[in-house]
């Protein structure tokens, strides 16, 4: 009798593998929609910090905007305003402004 129901369960019993498919799909899931897009901002935001060179007009993440005037592999020199001029590092610099912007009060 024990020997049927026995050979009952062990039928039913789904493989191993499928109760690894919830968490593997979690993962790739997380993967397509977190991980990958972060990765490429990333990328993308390391070429561009890269490209920096002088004259380009800059946003620090601090939100400090200053031209750039000076640039080696691990620091730029900006210069915020007349007379004032600070060394950032390259990698806490936000974004480039493109030339050509609007002015704020027209």
């Amino acid at each position: 009798m024990f020997e049927i129901l026995a050979a009952a369960a062990s039928a039913e019993a789904p493989p191993a593998w499928i109760q690894w498919l919830p968490i593997i799909g979690m993962i790739l899931i997380f993967w397509f929609l977190i991980i990958r897009p972060q990765m490429k901002r990333q990328k993308e935001h390391q070429q561009k910090i890269a490209s920096i060179k002088k004259g380009d007009q800059v946003v620090t993440a601090g939100g400090l905007v200053g031209k750039v005037h000076k640039v080696d592999d691990t620091y730029a020199e900006l210069d915020l305003a007349q007379g004032v001029r600070v060394k950032a590092v390259k990698s806490t610099i936000g974004d480039i402004i493109p030339p050509g912007g609007t002015p704020a009060n027209d």
